[in-house]
């Protein structure tokens, strides 16, 4: 169990960290593009893990990981996961599963960026939070830069949609991370 204090950053090496497994506190993934630009890829919590890719094969691992609060972290190297899955096949099934939702994710999230304007995405991602949650609460698990870098937009760009939203009365914004759903049916339709 490896302790990783707020804000340290880490490049993961396939061959050297495998999986991670996340037992307490929360870390971004991201990749930097040439300009050196960041690409949010997710934000993981407890219990979810990272590096899955190097079990099939051994080349470098072009993600970073940044401890957004002070995190707690389990590591596996190649070999003693590999083994551990060939032990207990079952949980080479789910983690199959969520390679699949993963998947399912991106190829969404592609194509999204490719057809849809910021305004629709944005949305569309508050409507989808809101139905994950089961709420029309919900909590912004991420800063409005790494929000923006999600959606393939800019932090201006989420502040001025937020704010014209609110004034269409589809949503209120409840401090920094909360937003509450006003009008989902019209979310829906931007």
């Amino acid at each position: 169990m490896g302790q990783l204090p707020k804000d340290i950053v880490s490049r993961f090496v396939a061959v050297k960290i495998v999986d991670v497994l996340e037992m307490k506190g929360r870390l971004k993934i991201y990749r930097l593009s040439e300009n050196g630009k960041e690409q949010l890829v997710r934000i993981l919590g407890q219990g979810e893990f990272t590096g899955e890719l190097a079990v099939f094969n051994e080349t470098v691992h072009d993600s970073y990981a940044e401890a957004l609060e002070n995190t707690e972290l389990c590591t596996l190297g190649r070999g003693d996961l590999q083994a551990f899955l060939l032990k207990y096949p079952t949980i080479s099934l789910r983690i199959m599963d969520e390679f699949a939702r993963r998947l399912g994710q991106s190829e969404k999230q592609a194509a999204s960026f490719a057809t849809e304007p910021a305004d629709t995405r944005i949305a569309m991602y508050l409507a989808e939070r809101a139905d994950a949650a089961n709420s029309s609460v919900i909590r912004r698990p991420m800063t409005r830069k790494d929000l923006a870098s999600h959606l393939g937009t800019t932090p201006e760009t989420i502040s001025r949609k937020f704010a014209e939203f609110e004034d269409a009365g589809w949503i209120r914004q409840k401090g920094q991370k909360e937003i509450e759903i006003l009008d989902l049916d019209a979310l829906l339709l931007v």
